[in-house]
């Protein structure tokens, strides 16, 4: 295994634990629910409290990334919410304490992935880097369908030990295997397209949020979130609730992951081919994938890879920037969606709501911003009279 595939790997294995940890609450709700009799708001603020603590550390993760770098920021982000995961069960009988650690979850959990697209952006070359960004969702998608498929089998305190110990032992791994494997990806100019990630502050505030470009790839991220936030917080009781599903039946719930996993997986390496072939330039196809809206899978080869692309060095930051807009639907997916099915007895305007954010309409949003992306960055090349990647053509556009 090449040091580039350890770190993939690595990365990907702490996504596989990210997106398990926030799988465990959703199911582990029904019973604990009935236990110590919590309603549907209360639920809904349960539910909601991840988001909260998430939103509120994307930059702050990006920017620790860029200053403290990806071992260290990755490492003790994990053993943060992994300890969170692993303590519920003991402070579960109160539910200010569990929201608590369900905030401290999130908070942990939002310097996740800003660390690794910092890290991969820098360490792995733009034609492998949808193959990366492919295998990193999948490793996602995967720990979402594991935990989907065995925790309705499992006592509602087991899912989080066993899932909170993994992590815990994935951060022991992570410090032993990434100073000696992968310490020295950075370190040979020729692997990365280009120079290291910039560690300055060169580039305002103002710019991550000034630019049409940018604001492409926000809205394609928004609008994924939008329906993966009600169906991964309030699938399992909707089946067990209303549809009277057993609950080891909730674990059908996987399949949307599985599909996820695998379109994810040959959407990076279709995108990357296209790329190497030379026939497509890397915004033509970043654009084209993720377009795809109604695939959120194929969005790991599309707007996820595009942070890369169009900010290297920044990518961090732009990405938590956009993770951050993108988790303003999981605020409300508790709280409204619980308000929402109290006033109308039913689930349907929930399910309405969500199709809508994602219609054609959205798609042909998507598909102007992204032309504006192409048409600018033709214009810089042509301005400079002189051929420029991707990243430094928007790099200019940013600074």
């Amino acid at each position: 295994m090449t040091k580039t595939q350890y770190l993939i790997f690595l990365c990907g294995m702490a996504n596989f634990i990210n997106a398990a940890d926030r799988v465990i609450m959703p199911i582990a709700i029904v019973p604990m629910s009935d236990l110590y009799d919590w309603d549907l708001k209360l639920q809904g603020w349960i539910l909601s409290a991840f988001a909260y603590g998430y939103i509120s550390s994307q930059v702050l993760g990006g920017k620790a990334a860029q200053r403290f770098g990806g071992r260290a920021v990755l490492g003790i982000a994990v053993a943060c919410w992994s300890l969170a995961t692993f303590i519920t069960p003991a402070i579960a009988s109160q539910v200010h304490a569990v929201i608590f650690t369900r905030i401290i979850l999130g908070f942990a959990e939002g310097f996740c992935l800003p660390t690794i697209f910092h890290v991969f952006s820098s360490s792995i070359l733009l034609e492998e880097r949808s193959k990366a960004f492919g295998y990193l969702v999948a490793g996602g998608s995967v720990g979402q369908c594991l935990a989907s498929v065995i925790c309705p089998y499992m006592s509602w305190p087991n899912m989080f030990y066993t899932f909170g110990a993994i992590g815990l032992v994935w951060v022991v791994l992570w410090f032993m295997l990434y100073s000696k494997n992968m310490e020295s990806l950075t370190s040979d100019p020729q692997k990365l397209m280009e120079q290291k990630v910039d560690t300055t502050d060169q580039v305002s505030w103002r710019s991550y949020l000034s630019h049409r470009p940018l604001w492409a790839i926000y809205t394609a991220h928004f609008c994924m979130n939008t329906s993966n936030y009600i169906i991964s917080t309030w699938l399992p009781t909707y089946l067990q609730k209303t549809l009277g599903a057993n609950p080891r039946d909730v674990s059908f719930t996987a399949l949307p992951f599985i599909a996820n996993s695998i379109v994810g997986v040959v959407a990076g390496h279709r995108a990357d081919f296209l790329i190497a072939k030379g026939s497509w330039t890397v915004l033509s196809v970043r654009s084209y994938i993720s377009i795809s809206l109604g695939l959120c899978a194929c969005n790991s080869a599309g707007h996820l890879s595009n942070h890369g692309d169009v900010a290297p060095h920044h990518s961090g930051i732009t990405f938590a920037v956009s993770n951050t807009l993108a988790t303003l639907p999981g605020l409300t997916a508790g709280p409204l969606t619980a308000a929402a099915v109290d006033y109308f007895g039913t689930w349907t305007p929930v399910f309405l709501g969500v199709s809508l954010v994602n219609d054609k309409s959205i798609a042909k949003l998507e598909c102007l911003s992204y032309g504006y992306i192409s048409e600018k960055i033709k214009v810089l090349w042509n301005a400079d009279g002189r051929e420029q990647s991707t990243a430094r053509a928007i790099l200019s556009i940013i600074g």
